[in-house]
């Protein structure tokens, strides 16, 4: 006997331009969170955040990669909003933009449910 999967109410599956949009915007910001060594540097960034600091110091040898690597995987998370580069002469300071975070953990939700 061979089963076979049906859908009930096709209605379920419609979506609307803000739905479609926010499902693009989600794609985009997922894509990049989609390297670990990024995952890691914004939580490291988090966690000096909730201690009331910014990174300004080198990550190179806290993520064991090069540092062309590391800047690299900054302006990818620069780019996507979720951090924030501020002049800290000779150095810049990187601090996680929570807003883009809430942002990003809205639209999960939006898309889920």
């Amino acid at each position: 006997m061979t089963s076979q999967c049906s859908i009930a109410n096709r209605q379920a599956f419609t979506s609307s331009e803000q739905d479609i949009a926010n499902e693009q915007e989600f794609a985009q910001l997922a894509k990049a969170l989609s390297h670990p060594a990024r995952v890691r540097i914004l939580k490291i960034l988090i966690t000096l955040d909730n201690l009331g600091g910014c990174l300004n110091s080198d990550l190179v040898s806290e993520l064991g990669l090069a540092q062309s690597t590391v800047s690299e995987h900054l302006r990818i998370l620069k780019q996507a909003g979720f951090i924030i580069a501020e002049p800290n002469p000779p150095k810049v300071c990187y601090r996680v933009a929570r807003d883009k975070i809430e942002q990003f953990q809205s639209l999960f939700v939006s898309i889920l449910d």
